[in-house]
């Protein structure tokens, strides 16, 4: 089998009068991210995961910030696009490993919920994505909580 390896990175800041949106999921919070998009941060850097995996340039590429059909669009639409990229060049999806790092809100009750949304939206089983959360130990913009930064890493490989 042909693997290979991706990983991804993204960054929103806080905005007031957003919704706060992660991993496909609402999440109530008094302020949502700051982004062309929903801001969905971890889904953002999952797509940019998969798509430099398969060596398929990154997400500002495929839905630049400057188009009008992308203003406000659900990630979770995305995040299916680049699923039907990958497949398209012939590769399947392994695994994700994701971090998600913010002071707040606290992410793990929603844990469970955002890897079955992003599952299905896949066609996947959410075994197939770890999610974690972490904090910055107060430093750097998003201990300042003045945004929130996602990493992920995936595997891919060749049918």
């Amino acid at each position: 089998m042909n693997f290979r390896v991706g990983f991804g990175y993204d960054v929103h800041a806080f905005a007031p009068d957003r919704d706060f949106w992660l991993g496909g999921v609402k999440i109530e919070h008094h302020t949502g991210l700051l982004g062309h998009s929903d801001a969905d941060v971890l889904i953002h850097a999952l797509c940019d995961a998969l798509l430099g995996a398969a060596n398929l340039r990154d997400i500002g590429f495929h839905f630049p910030d400057t188009a009008d059909e992308f203003k406000n669009i659900d990630s979770k639409i995305l995040l299916k696009a680049t699923m039907e990229l990958l497949r398209a060049k012939g590769y399947e999806f392994g695994n994700a490993d994701c971090t998600v790092c913010a002071e707040a809100p606290k992410l793990n009750p929603h844990i469970p919920t955002m890897q079955s949304t992003m599952a299905d939206v896949m066609k996947i089983s959410a075994e197939q994505i770890s999610i974690k959360a972490t904090t910055s130990e107060k430093m750097g913009f998003v201990g300042r909580k003045e945004g929130i930064a996602a990493y992920a890493t995936v595997l891919i490989y060749k049918i």
